[in-house]
C-alpha cells in the first residue's frame, strides 16, 4: 500500500448553528484583533456572533468586498488592509474565493515572501497567524484543505498553492449559512463538491484512506443535490450537502484533483467562468474519456451515485456518466461552452493553457495531451 500524509485542521466542527461554537474558542483563545473576510449577502447572518466578540472586548475589521474569482492584485489589496489594521487572527465565512484570500491573509501577513513566489507545492516558509473558516456554500472543501487559489493577471490563468501552513486552525461547517445561497450558486458548487469526490476516487494516486471520504461524498451529494437546488430550505438536503462538500474538501489535501480541474482552469482565468460552473460543465466528458484508464473505478463511482449495476464494469461505469448528464441537466448546468459565451476558436488556446496545470494533470488516471484536451473541449460544441 502506497504510503499517504493527512493533514487536516485541529478542530472541525460541523452542526446547524455551529457557529457559536466558533465564538465560544474565540473568546477562549485571548486574541484581541480580528480580521473578517466575507460577502455583503452574508453579513446579517453574522451580525449577531460579531456583536457578542466585539462585547467581549474583541476589535473586529471586516472586509467584505472579495470577487468570485480574486487576483494577485486583489488579494496584496485586502492583505495591506489586514496589515493596517494590525491583525493578530482571521476568519473566513464566505464561498471558496472568501476562504482561500482569508489562509492567503493569515500566512502573508507577517511574511516577507510575496504570494507569486508561493505558486506550487510547498513553497510558504512559516505558519502564520490563527485562522479559521466557515464555508458558506457547499461547495469548495476549502475549509478543510491546503490550497488556495487566485488569478495570476500575467498570463490569465487560475493558480494554485498548496501548503501545510494554508491548512485552518479550526473549520466550522455550519449548514444554517448555505440556506440563502441562491439556486444557481447551490447547483455549481454542489457539481464542484462532486467533482471533487470523484476526482479524488478516480486519481492515479487515490488512497483506501480518502476513498472512504470520497464514496460517502459521492453518495450525500448525488442523493441531495436536486432536492437542495430546488427548495434551498431543505434542510436535511442542506446537511446532507456541506457534509459531502466537507468530505470532498478532506480528499483534497492528501490526493487532489486532476484533469477536470486542470481544464477548468482557463475558463475561470480567461473568460472569468465560476469555478464550480467550469467543473460541472467538463466532469461527465472526461470522465468519459478516463473511463478506459480504470473501469472498475468509474464503475463504483457510479454504484454510489446511486446507479443500477450493468451485464459488466464499463456498462456499470457509462450508467455513471449517464446519471451525471442528467444530474447536470435537471439542476441547470449546460451542456455546451457555447451557453457560457465561449468561442470555439478559444479551444487552441485553453488547451495550451490547461498544460500548464501539471500540478493536476499528473494525478489524472489517463495521460491528456494537448490534442486530448482540444477534443475534450470540442466535445463541448
Amino acid at each position: 500500500m502506497n504510503g499517504i500524509t493527512l493533514l487536516q485542521p485541529q478542530k472541525i466542527v460541523f452542526g446547524t448553528g455551529c457557529i457559536q461554537t466558533l465564538v465560544e474558542d474565540y473568546k477562549k483563545l485571548g486574541y484581541q484583533r480580528l480580521f473578517v473576510l466575507t460577502a455583503p449577502p452574508i453579513l446579517p447572518l453574522i451580525e449577531a456572533p460579531l456583536a457578542e466578540l466585539r462585547k467581549a472586548g474583541v476589535s473586529i475589521e471586516v472586509f467584505q468586498n472579495i470577487l468570485a474569482e480574486p487576483t494577485v492584485n486583489d488579494f496584496k489589496t485586502i492583505l495591506q488592509v489586514a496589515r493596517d489594521f494590525k491583525a493578530d487572527s482571521v476568519v473566513g465565512i464566505g464561498g471558496g474565493s472568501v476562504l482561500d484570500v482569508t489562509k492567503l491573509v493569515a500566512a502573508f501577513l507577517n511574511s516577507d515572501q510575496q504570494v507569486e513566489d508561493c505558486f506550487g507545492t510547498g513553497f510558504i516558509k512559516t505558519k502564520g497567524l490563527w485562522f479559521a473558516c466557515l464555508p458558506t456554500t457547499a461547495g469548495t472543501g476549502s475549509e478543510v484543505s491546503p490550497n488556495a487559489i487566485l488569478l495570476d493577471e500575467r498570463d490569465h490563468l487560475k493558480k494554485g498553492i498548496v501548503s501545510p501552513y494554508l491548512i485552518a486552525d479550526a473549520a466550522y461547517v455550519d449548514p444554517k449559512l448555505t440556506w440563502t445561497v441562491p439556486a444557481k450558486v447551490t447547483a455549481d458548487t454542489g457539481m464542484d463538491a462532486l467533482t471533487h469526490c470523484i476526482e479524488a476516487y478516480t486519481n492515479k494516486f487515490a488512497h483506501p484512506s480518502v476513498d472512504i471520504y470520497a464514496l460517502q461524498g459521492i453518495r450525500l451529494i448525488a442523493a441531495n443535490l436536486e432536492r437542495a437546488v430546488k427548495n434551498g430550505q431543505d434542510q436535511e438536503a442542506r446537511e446532507a450537502l456541506a457534509f459531502g462538500s466537507l468530505y470532498g474538501g478532506l480528499c483534497l489535501g492528501p490526493v487532489n484533483t486532476a484533469a477536470v480541474h486542470a481544464l477548468s482552469y482557463p475558463l475561470g482565468g480567461e473568460f472569468h467562468i465560476p469555478h464550480g460552473l467550469s467543473n460541472a460543465i467538463l466532469l461527465p466528458s472526461v470522465m468519459k474519456f478516463n473511463m478506459p484508464a480504470n473501469v472498475k473505478r468509474h464503475a463504483e463511482v457510479a454504484i454510489a451515485l446511486g446507479c443500477q449495476p450493468g451485464v459488466n464494469d464499463e456498462e456499470t461505469a457509462q450508467r455513471g456518466v449517464d446519471f451525471i448528464y442528467r444530474l447536470a441537466a435537471a439542476v441547470g448546468i449546460p451542456d455546451k461552452l457555447t451557453a457560457l459565451g465561449i468561442p470555439q476558436t478559444a479551444v487552441d488556446g485553453m488547451a495550451k493553457a490547461a498544460m500548464q496545470v501539471q500540478r493536476l494533470l499528473k494525478n489524472n488516471p489517463r495521460e491528456v495531451t494537448e490534442q486530448d484536451a482540444k477534443a475534450i473541449y470540442n466535445s463541448l460544441y
